[in-house]
């Protein structure tokens, strides 16, 4: 079976980075498929790097790649991983009541348009259970209240362990996790808030654009960190409203946004796209 090999490098900018990784890549008889950079603005000067390259040809076998790269790698300060296009990460999403992010994503995955394993959906509700199982897809329903919401949460986390999950997607996963579980997948969390953040952030953002008469609503997809609606931004985009609106329109409205934002997001993860500049992040789309 064919792949590729993609390479993401984060490290100090300086002279000859891009000739150096091209030129180790040509010594290996490497056909470079696609190369994209960007260099942060000062103080930090990080020089960011993704580049996907041919697996037939490549004169380097998996198992031998690391060991070749890692004294260029020294030499430069880089930071680096390498990914294979023939080994698909295994993502889990978790959903509450609201399907139409969940539909979507399944939709996608089911038209490949996602590169992804979904081993299964987890929801502390079982309102969705048939339309995901439909798929052909295991559906867990682990109830929560206030008092056993540790409890759950650590069902959840062992269901992911057991099924070895890359990236845990929150389709409208109406339940903080804990700094734990955020702790244990780190830049491997992905959410959607339907607002524009940082904009209207908690709970009710429609009805609090609604109060205050905005033009524009919004969704924003972004990596969970442990300060809630904070994390590194991946994609954004926005629908426009007027006076005449109500609450409710908004809300069909803005959740047509929210499917198109995460799915997005989604996406460039999976390919290996997106890269975290401390509180942002790098897309080479």
């Amino acid at each position: 079976m064919s792949y590729n090999l993609r390479l993401l490098i984060d490290c100090p900018d300086g002279k000859g980075l891009i000739a150096a990784v091209s030129t180790f890549m040509a010594m290996h008889n490497g056909n470079i498929l696609s190369a994209a950079e960007y260099v942060s603005s000062p103080p930090s000067n990080t020089f960011f790097m993704r580049m996907e390259i041919e697996g037939d040809g490549f004169g380097l076998r998996r198992e031998e790649f690391d060991a070749a790269f890692a004294p260029l790698a020294r030499q430069h300060r880089m930071s680096w991983r390498t990914t294979y296009t023939d080994r698909p990460q295994r993502m889990a999403i978790l959903v509450s009541r609201y399907d139409h992010c969940l539909l979507d994503l399944l939709w996608r995955w089911n038209a490949r348009e996602l590169a992804a394993e979904i081993p299964l959906v987890i929801s502390n509700h079982p309102d969705l259970a048939r339309r995901v199982e439909a798929y052909g897809i295991p559906y867990h329903h682990l109830p929560v209240t206030r008092d056993t919401k540790q409890a759950q949460e650590a069902q959840v986390r062992a269901l992911l362990e057991e099924h070895e999950i890359d990236l845990v997607v929150l389709a409208r996963y109406m339940q903080i996790l804990s700094p734990e579980f955020v702790g244990a997948y780190p830049q491997k969390v992905i959410n959607i808030h339907h607002s524009f953040l940082p904009a209207f952030v908690g709970a009710n953002p429609y009805q609090q654009a609604h109060e205050r008469g905005v033009k524009i609503i919004g969704a924003t997809a972004h990596y969970v960190t442990a300060e809630l609606d904070a994390g590194p931004i991946i994609n954004q985009d926005i629908a426009h409203v007027s006076h005449r609106d109500r609450v409710e329109d908004m809300v069909r409205v803005g959740r047509e946004v929210e499917r198109r934002v995460l799915s997005q997001a989604v996406r460039w993860h999976l390919e290996d796209r997106v890269l975290v500049d401390a509180h942002r992040t790098v897309v080479f789309e």
